[in-house]
């Protein structure tokens, strides 16, 4: 069970860091403000915020 709740949270932090490495690199038509919203999202969504992000608010 540790095992477990240790990768969850190794893939909750690699999520994380993907999102603001895409947001602040990546994702250039985002306005300032907008940038910080999907990070406060990816921080305290996790997986689910990162999942999101990739769905709405990453431009193809």
């Amino acid at each position: 069970m540790e095992l477990i709740s240790t990768i969850w949270g190794l893939l909750a932090l690699a999520s994380f860091i993907w999102v603001i490495y895409d947001v602040l690199t990546q994702n250039k038509s985002l306005t300032n403000v907008m940038k910080v919203v999907w990070i406060i999202i990816a921080l305290l969504f996790g997986i689910i915020g990162a999942v999101v992000y990739y769905f709405i608010g990453k431009k193809k």
